[in-house]
């Protein structure tokens, strides 16, 4: 039971289902009609595939992870599992989430899955500790879930080609998310952070008025962008409504952190970051234009 639960860890559930309901997100917007169980094996296949990514990241910060109070207990720092073990569980999980995305709608959203797989565990991951430009490289693999969901929705015969701006309309708002999303948790997390080496924060690196200054235009640009489905009928004006609100909302917590620069502002950005994404896409789906 110990070991089982420890291998169910190695997934970061939550963070991995997160990832998983965007891919669903963007293959509802894509298709017109589409069939609740083709949307749970998008959200299966990513959240498989999203899973062997969080252990490359682990096994590979198996020794940061000793250092870090919120990583201490993971169960590769703490023996419970393996290295070794962590390999064969991350392979069995990725192979199985390529394949299913692969046969079940098409070649180029499993190679999607792969090229976000391997940027996320084989270059941010390592880059953490190299360069604070690793939240760019990171906000890559985080972007993609809705465009390869769009892909999934295209079917078998699915091409770069035929994809249309709209799939990258998508990934540019969840791109766009990603580094106030991102800062906001490593303000949070400085002091784990400095730890274990990691420069997750924009150079210098300090939690001061030039980050904070940068989370606010990184959250303000996010309001254009999320106007941009509405230009590209992806959706509707009231989901373009409902994003402008949010986004100014978002905006408003970032003019806090600029005034206060403490813990506490950070964290209402964080919290306001996990409650902005999957409203606006879930307004986006509800309002989808046919």
């Amino acid at each position: 039971m110990v070991k089982a639960r420890a291998y169910f860890q190695l997934l970061k559930f939550r963070l991995s289902l997160t990832v998983a309901f965007s891919s669903a997100i963007g293959y509802m917007l894509r298709v017109s009609e589409f069939r609740w169980t083709n949307v749970l094996l998008v959200m299966l296949g990513g959240l498989l595939v999203t899973g062997s990514a969080n252990i490359i990241n682990q096994i590979h910060e198996k020794e940061l992870d000793k250092l870090m109070t919120r990583t201490a207990k993971r169960p590769i720092p703490l023996g419970i599992i393996s290295p070794a073990e962590g390999w064969v569980f991350c392979v069995l999980l990725g192979v199985s989430g390529l394949a299913l995305l692969a046969l079940q709608f098409n070649y180029l959203t499993a190679g999607l899955s792969l090229l976000s797989l391997v940027l996320y565990g084989f270059v941010y991951t390592p880059l953490k500790t190299i360069s604070p430009v690793c939240v760019a490289v990171g906000a890559i693999p985080g972007g993609l879930p809705p465009l390869i969901g769009w892909v999934a929705g295209m079917g078998h015969a699915a091409t770069f080609a035929a994809m249309g701006p709209q799939p990258w309309v998508l990934f540019g708002i969840q791109f766009m998310w990603q580094f106030p999303h991102f800062w906001a948790i490593a303000w949070v997390a400085d002091d784990d952070y400095k730890r274990a080496g990691f420069k997750m924060l924009p150079s210098p690196g300090k939690r001061d008025l030039r980050t904070a200054f940068q989370i606010m235009t990184y959250t303000l640009l996010l309001i254009p962008l999320s106007l941009l489905p509405l230009e590209f009928n992806i959706a509707g004006r009231i989901s373009a409504g409902v994003a402008v609100v949010c986004g100014v909302l978002f905006l408003l917590l970032t003019f806090q952190l600029m005034r206060t620069q403490d813990r506490k502002a950070a964290l209402r950005i964080m919290f306001a970051s996990f409650l902005y994404l999957p409203i606006v896409q879930i307004a986006l789906v509800l309002d989808k234009i046919q």
